[in-house]
């Protein structure tokens, strides 16, 4: 399928160093399906894309020789390389994408949604903010990921159902929206 994002990431090059491999974010595809009791299952296959957000940030302390040294260049920006997100997104981004329909989905708002926590090796709870937006295009289901960060604590923001989400774009209903 032909994609409106990035379906291939190049691996990141620093100026010393091996090439950093970043195919872990390359477009796939997920089923997820929805079972209720007495009620035939609802497939929905969404076809994923990631942002550069995921493994990149423009840190204001960098100088302009390190600011250079980081830079990936992305088809419709440039960023530098953040070690901590690629980090984190190798670790954590692929399973909560993959486990969206049992995961604490959040309001991200600007019409985005967000899960949000993780437990880490050690047993610990953080807060992985993963705001995606989800969509059809040519008739297909899309979920974009467009940022992985982490944050100092749990969003206050209204939950919402991932299968509320994904049945309201198939039945061409307005999504899920923060209630004011």
């Amino acid at each position: 399928m032909q994609l409106d994002e990035v379906a291939k990431w190049k691996p990141f090059v620093p100026v010393h160093g091996d090439p950093i491999d970043l195919s872990f974010l390359d477009a796939h595809s997920i089923t997820y399906i929805h079972r209720e009791d007495g009620k035939a299952d609802l497939e929905y296959t969404f076809f994923v894309t990631y942002s550069f957000h995921c493994f990149a940030k423009d840190y204001s302390d960098l100088t302009d020789a390190e600011r250079l040294a980081l830079m990936y260049h992305a088809p419709k920006d440039s960023r530098p390389f953040c070690y901590n997100r690629y980090n984190l997104a190798r670790r954590y981004l692929r399973p909560i994408i993959e486990n969206l329909h049992t995961a604490a989905v959040v309001h991200a708002g600007y019409g985005s949604y967000a899960a949000t926590e993780i437990i880490t090796e050690t047993g610990e709870r953080a807060w992985y903010y993963v705001p995606f937006k989800v969509y059809r295009e040519r008739k297909k289901y899309r979920l974009h990921v467009t940022s992985a960060y982490l944050i100092n604590e749990a969003p206050g923001n209204a939950k919402v159902g991932f299968f509320k989400i994904a049945y309201n774009l198939r039945m061409g209903k307005k999504l899920p929206s923060r209630k004011r």
